[in-house]
């Protein structure tokens, strides 16, 4: 079935020239940078706002609108590993076998090395809740849980 979200949703502006999309390819939407961040979906607003959050924190973000998830932009994802200390991945569903997953084995049949750090929705039942923003907080994907991890992780790597 499908679920439509209430509320507003989460849109990317109507471009003045829209241009035909090619597939499979996906779109830089911030320079590279220590961490890279791959978001695909209603997480890509989270991705620029966490970008914002690790820059303020004194670490360069790039960030990437994979579009698709398949076919993935394999050639974009290695260029942007090698150069890079920590891939962050973003989705807006179950992390077991999803996105980042499909990045991860991207990366490991590419031979990069870099460390991949998941960010989306546990393999749990979750709880029926008051709205999207305290479900999120409770599994730990909010904005600020998401800074924290991806800090953490990112400092780890620094030891």
């Amino acid at each position: 079935f499908v679920r439509y979200p209430r509320g507003e949703a989460i849109g990317t502006p109507i471009k003045e020239m829209p241009k035909a999309l090619e597939i499979g390819k996906a779109e830089r939407l911030q320079e590279q940078g220590e961490i890279e961040i791959w978001a695909i979906g209603s997480m890509i607003a989270d991705a620029e706002q966490l970008a914002q959050q690790l820059h303020a924190n004194g670490i360069q973000a790039g960030v990437v609108n994979a579009r698709f998830v398949k076919p993935l932009d394999t050639k974009l994802l290695l260029s942007s590993a090698q150069g890079s200390q920590l891939i962050v991945t973003m989705e807006d569903n179950v992390i077991s076998g999803g996105f980042g997953s499909a990045i991860m084995e991207a990366l490991q049949d590419g031979q990069c090395l870099c460390p991949v750090e998941r960010i989306g929705w546990p393999d749990v039942f979750v709880e029926h809740g008051n709205s999207v923003t305290a479900l999120r907080k409770r599994v730990g994907i909010d904005p600020e849980s998401i800074l924290q991890k991806v800090l953490k992780r990112y400092r780890a790597l620094s030891d």
